[in-house]
């Protein structure tokens, strides 16, 4: 089994910080790995027709973003990036913990975004 991933936050999705699953805008489960990477590569084409700066980073994770679209951090006291991401996973027993049951606690990180 394999899962496409959509994410919308102020972090590249590589980190996998605490809490990082709450940026996940949508989740598409695949039975074979051809179509997932369909799914995976016509979001990549999406994603970089829209945005104009991208990273990727261990071959199936990418984020893009527009540099103006920051949201202001009151703790932090600047602004932060929010970054459009997608990652293509393997579904199995190696995966993040998070990705496999739901938590039930609230994200932990040092600063409270203002939106």
């Amino acid at each position: 089994m394999y899962r496409v991933i959509k994410m919308y936050g102020d972090c590249e999705p590589w980190w996998f910080l605490d809490g990082w699953e709450e940026d996940i805008v949508a989740s598409t489960e695949f039975d074979s790995y051809e179509e997932a990477l369909r799914f995976y590569q016509k979001e990549l084409v999406y994603l970089s027709e829209t945005y104009t700066q991208e990273k990727t980073m261990a071959g199936f994770m990418a984020t893009f973003w527009d540099p103006k679209e920051k949201i202001w951090c009151e703790e932090c006291d600047e602004y932060l990036q929010q970054y459009h991401s997608v990652l293509l996973l393997e579904m199995d027993k190696s995966m993040p913990i998070s990705l496999q049951p739901k938590r039930t606690h609230s994200r932990l990180r040092s600063c409270k975004i203002k939106q």
